[in-house]
């Protein structure tokens, strides 16, 4: 195995072909580790995406995977399934090169569950409702069918960029649509090896193409006429903005965006197996992940006893360099990421929070790389900013309650609603707390994303699903036919 073919790439992935790019403009991938450039690929323009949009554009309207059967689809995308599964080491460390996501975390994630959703999404083809005829209610039959939206725009984050890419791309592949993939400046490497993929899949030219670029390239792609949908995965800020623009022009949009999620710790949960739980939930990713549990919800009878259990286990968690295998918390994916964080730890102690664990400066035995201190906060009041604003990175708040209509009522005092967990030795209270917080994803001792059941946040976490049935069908549109009696 060798990921030296990707460290130096003059194309794009356009049409079924490597493409030569519009400019001369270079992304540098720098190591999140050692402070240097690791990799140079062209960076993306408007005229990269609109080539990219008009390849896209034929193969929807010219081609001939939009009329394909379903089953003919699921044949290639479950030949795609193979090959991906061979290639999941090679996946994972790609990303750790290029984001600097602790191995531990890549084998686990970063490519084993983006192949999962490719898989649980076949299964979910194969008995998907494509055509239906019902009865109609003028007594004459109604036939429903389920047609490719379009084209789409799928603009994933720099955090997990395969897993956030297949939620969209394989739904939409199953749907018949064609895809313009728009990975992050950050992350353009493993959109290499998943263009090697598709064509050996044996996926038809124009069908999926891959640009990376920037922000503002992103933008072009998002208000680009001749695509009919955007599926969005990144800031709430940017996802208001891409919203704004598909409302103006009727495009259909998904948006998977922020979160500031809250772990509500009950006096009967064990402390041991909470903190294990907390320790990959509310730090995966070096605590890069929109779902991270930064909230963490103590009563005020067992506050000191959670703290300093949490600080226990902070604290025993290895930081450092990503591509050892013991690391469970890397560096941040770059310098502005690392001074944002370190800006939130500065903001706490201002608000009066307590450091508990960590505090502003590297962690200790490092002296480059973009690393923050594992930081745990006591004494949070959730009004704080620190309690309020998503800092995607290793920075917890511990935030006392005074029962457990309390904890509900912190938990849901926040504009996100993405994700949160509750931690009990009684199931059904569990489950009574999980219905009445305001989050699309929830979980009773545990957080995980099944493939099969829907994901995706209330308020300003997103518009949307994706992965299961609903997921897919946020890649069709429903036409009625009508016919005689």
């Amino acid at each position: 195995m060798s990921i030296d073919r990707f460290l130096d790439r003059d194309t794009f992935f356009i049409d079924g072909d490597w493409a030569a790019p519009a400019t001369s403009d270079v992304l540098e991938v720098v190591s999140p580790h050692s402070e240097e450039v690791v990799a140079r690929v062209p960076e993306g323009s408007t005229a990269d995406i609109d080539a990219a949009v008009a390849a896209a554009r034929r193969a929807l309207d010219e081609g001939p995977w939009p009329r394909l059967s379903p089953q003919e689809r699921i044949d290639v995308v479950q030949a795609f399934s193979g090959l991906y599964a061979a290639k999941l080491a090679e996946m994972a460390e790609l990303i750790t090169v290029e984001m600097g996501s602790p191995t531990s975390f890549a084998n686990l994630a970063q490519s084993p569950a983006p192949w999962m959703q490719i898989e649980t999404f076949l299964g979910i083809a194969r008995e998907f409702p494509w055509e239906e005829e019902r009865p109609g209610a003028l007594g004459a039959p109604v036939v429903v069918r389920r047609e490719p939206v379009g084209v789409v725009a799928a603009i994933p984050p720099w955090n997990v960029p395969q897993f956030t890419i297949m939620s969209k791309l394989v739904p939409a592949l199953l749907a018949g649509c064609t895809v313009v993939v728009k990975p992050a400046p950050e992350t353009p490497l493993d959109g290499y090896l998943l263009a090697e993929l598709l064509t050996e899949a044996g996926v038809p030219a124009g069908v999926v193409n891959i640009v990376a670029a920037g922000r503002e390239v992103g933008e072009h792609l998002v208000a680009h006429p001749g695509v009919d949908k955007v599926a969005f995965t990144g800031s709430t800020a940017a996802g208001r903005r891409s919203a704004a623009v598909c409302g103006e022009q009727l495009k259909r949009v998904s948006l998977e965006l922020g979160g500031k999620s809250a772990a509500i710790v009950l006096d009967d949960a064990d402390l041991a197996t909470t903190m294990a739980g907390l320790r990959f939930t509310a730090l995966m990713n070096s605590g890069q992940a929109c779902v991270a549990q930064t909230r963490i919800l103590a009563s005020r009878r067992n506050y000191s006893a959670v703290v300093d259990a949490l600080v226990e286990t902070v604290a025993s968690m290895p930081v450092g360099e990503p591509a050892d295998p013991a690391t469970e918390i890397g560096p941040l994916v770059a310098q502005r990421q690392q001074e944002r964080v370190e800006k939130y730890i500065a903001l706490g102690q201002e608000e009066g929070a307590r450091v508990a664990l960590g505090g502003n400066g590297m962690p200790d035995g490092l002296d480059r790389g973009w690393y923050v201190r594992p930081t745990v906060f006591a004494d949070v009041d959730n009004r704080m900013r620190i309690a309020q604003e998503e800092i995607f990175g290793p920075v917890l708040s511990v935030i006392p309650y005074d029962d457990v209509d309390g904890a509900i009522r912190i938990a849901n005092d926040s504009d996100y609603g993405l994700a949160g967990t509750v931690w009990t030795a009684d199931r059904e209270a569990g489950l009574d707390v999980a219905r009445r917080v305001r989050a699309g994803t929830y979980g009773v001792n545990t957080y995980t994303m099944d493939f099969a059941a829907p994901f995706g946040g209330y308020k300003a976490s997103g518009i949307g699903r994706e992965f299961g049935p609903e997921g897919l069908a946020q890649y069709t549109e429903l036409k009625s036919i009508y016919t005689e009696a």
